[in-house]
């Protein structure tokens, strides 16, 4: 690998950067939750958002549970950074922010189409009744979003719920759950890091493909969509273990972006 590349390779997943590119994501997804808030019945939000915010609710109350809530995860990013940058003392280089967002955005644009081919050979591998939904995903290379609130809603709130998906759903199954079981398999089983990592990343994403299915906005369950969002699981984890947080954030937020406003 080239010198300048692999420089390149170690520093984009620094806290420094890897964090600091997120933080975007996070606050134009809650002031976009907040201009489009209305106060009045039930609203559109991140489900991951809402899933950590709970933890909130018997400290803040719920009228401030989303803003202690915020403030917590950017204080704690933060916190990261400064330490980052108090160990290994640099310059931020901007050149460093710019690759990787295009990285993030050219992984974005094949997520689909490799992910959904992949997707479509499993499911012909099996009794599969819905076979028109099986053929457009390799043309497509992506699930149709479902019909619904989402399908229905204004571009600002897709905007919004893809960028949080980029964030929290990132953070909840990428973050705490992959890095938790990593971390319990090696300290409390004894597991070697490389099969304790290959259990982590499994889980994760069987569990973020079922995510998607709970709660009255979840999706109908669907053999297709589910080895699509798995497969989607793996790879978004395998990324996050490979590249870090910020750039797996906006590969997530992007492909969002294509699949809900495109």
């Amino acid at each position: 690998m080239p010198a300048g590349l692999l420089d390149y390779w170690r520093v984009s997943r620094a806290p420094r950067y890897s964090i600091l590119i997120a933080l975007p994501l996070l606050v134009v997804y809650e002031a976009l939750a907040a201009f489009l808030s209305t106060g009045q019945g039930a609203e559109l939000r991140n489900g991951a958002d809402v899933l950590l915010e709970e933890l909130f609710l018997a400290i803040a109350g719920r009228q401030y549970a989303s803003v202690a809530f915020g403030l917590t995860v950017i204080g704690v990013g933060l916190w990261y950074v400064a330490r980052d940058i108090r160990r290994t003392p640099a310059p931020l280089r901007g050149r460093v922010f710019a690759t990787m967002i295009a990285e993030a955005a050219a992984l974005a644009l094949c997520f689909g189409s490799v992910v959904g081919t992949l997707t479509a050979h499993l499911v012909r591998a099996v009794p599969f009744p819905h076979r028109s939904v099986a053929d457009a995903i390799v043309h497509v290379g992506m699930v149709a979003p479902v019909g619904g609130p989402i399908a229905t809603a204004p571009t600002a709130t897709k905007v919004m719920l893809a960028l949080g998906a980029g964030v929290y759903e990132e953070l909840l199954f990428r973050v705490l759950l992959v890095s938790g079981i990593a971390l319990i398999a090696r300290r409390l089983l004894g597991w070697r890091p490389l099969v304790a990592a290959g259990v982590a990343v499994t889980l994760s994403a069987l569990i973020f493909a079922a995510f998607h299915y709970v709660g009255p906005y979840g999706d109908p369950w669907r053999l297709d969509s589910f080895v699509f969002r798995l497969l989607g699981g793996l790879a978004f984890s395998l990324l996050y273990v490979t590249r870090g947080f910020g750039i797996t954030a906006w590969t997530h937020a992007l492909y969002d972006l294509l699949v809900l406003t495109v």
